[in-house]
């Protein structure tokens, strides 16, 4: 529940910084040719470092993905034998993460349209 209020705050506090951003080039004493390439500069500069950031956070969520996958593989298939309610009980973690991606995964699509 924490890391899904700290990914709003995060995105509240980008949005805010782009809005304050875009209402200070409107504002400024410059004329409307001037304000525009500001305008359009800028827009390419936060979508640049908006795709960046996507792109890695993506990356850790595949590799964490990853991990994960491998680390109940190895679990599961080791010699050790885990009693049937502790496999469960891996079963049930494994099921609810992939939920919350699920989750997560539809966010973003609603956030990128």
């Amino acid at each position: 529940m924490a890391q899904k209020d700290t990914m709003a705050d995060a995105l509240m506090l980008v949005g805010g910084g782009i809005v304050g951003a875009g209402l200070a080039l409107l504002l400024a004493p410059k004329t409307g040719k001037d304000t525009r390439k500001d305008i359009v500069r800028m827009a390419r500069t936060v979508g640049s470092k908006t795709d960046k950031v996507v792109h890695e956070f993506a990356d850790n969520v595949s590799e964490l993905a990853d991990t994960i996958g491998e680390k109940a593989s190895s679990i599961l298939s080791s010699e050790v034998d885990l009693a049937p309610e502790s496999k469960k009980e891996l079963l049930a973690a494994i099921e609810r993460g992939q939920v919350k991606l699920e989750k997560q995964r539809q966010r973003l699509a609603r956030l990128i349209g």
